[in-house]
């Protein structure tokens, strides 16, 4: 039944997709460290290795109660209309005052000295109006800081995949930096890609959109993938190039960290290309 299969497929695939091709390697598309923006002492982690994750998902949260306590402050102080309400008031009481006064000086009841400190009592009243409002919107900024700085605080999925590896644990320190030990590991598997070494002597004729297809060492699974990227400059030291084939893998079917042979449509290896006749 096996070989039946198997010749089915072979009469089904394009002939360029049962030819020899390239080895290869199977690998996450991306792979991501999850270390702590800042520091503080863990407390939940919220997945294990093996583990599947989409986008977005809280990972790891730090200890945060001294932060919470600040969002809450700042944003009561971002609220608060006493100061503005009594810059108002004092602005009402010195506007009629002034106008009081600006009556007994028409009359020459009131000295120009007793208007020009009320206009200047009115005047201090709009200043200090101003700058309660000011406070106020400085208090919104600082709410919003504090909210940042809180979400600091949770590390999130960075993409959908899985947990590779889990480093530390709730009570260990997570410390910031790209040198300190980071808390996760997790790997974007889908897609999966296969970056094929090569020969320099077939530099410019791979272009990106190319169809492919691999076959994995593990399993044996044939899978369909398209050239994403072709390096544009050559390795002196090795002599090749290399072309990164996308896999979709929304099942989870291609087994990630397998050794690989890649069929490119167009490309045949030096063994298989006919030489000079004698």
């Amino acid at each position: 039944m096996k070989r039946l299969l198997a010749v089915g497929w072979v009469m089904l695939a394009p002939s360029w997709a049962v030819a020899s091709g390239f080895e290869c390697l199977l690998e996450p598309w991306q792979v991501v460290e999850v270390r702590a923006p800042v520091d503080g002492m863990i407390a939940t982690i919220a997945v294990n290795r093996g583990d599947t994750i989409r986008k977005g998902q809280a990972l790891v949260t730090l200890q945060s109660e001294a932060e919470k306590s600040a969002v809450e402050s700042a944003a009561y102080r971002s609220r608060m209309e006493g100061q503005i309400a009594a810059a108002r008031n004092r602005i009402d009481y010195a506007t009629k005052k002034l106008a009081r006064l600006a009556d007994l000086q028409k009359q020459n009841f009131m000295s120009a000295q007793g208007l020009d400190e009320a206009d200047a009592e009115k005047r201090l009243a709009e200043s200090e109006l101003q700058s309660a409002v000011e406070a106020r919107e400085l208090a919104r900024i600082e709410s919003q800081r504090a909210k940042e700085l809180l979400a600091l605080r949770t590390m999130t999925a960075p993409f959908a995949g899985v947990v590779v590896d889990r480093m530390l644990n709730p009570g260990d320190l997570a410390e910031s930096g790209s040198g300190r030990k980071p808390v996760l590991k997790v790997a974007q598997i889908d897609p999966i890609r296969a970056d094929v070494p090569l020969p320099a002597s077939m530099f410019g004729q791979v272009r990106t959109g190319t169809k492919a297809v691999v076959t994995s060492t593990v399993g044996g699974g044939r899978f369909d993938a398209i050239v994403r990227s072709v390096d544009r400059v050559i390795d002196a030291a090795s002599g090749t190039f290399v072309a990164r084939l996308e896999i979709a893998n929304p099942r989870d079917l291609v087994p990630g960290g397998s050794r690989c042979n890649a069929v490119i449509e167009g490309l045949t290896p030096p063994s298989r290309q006919a030489g000079p006749r004698p």
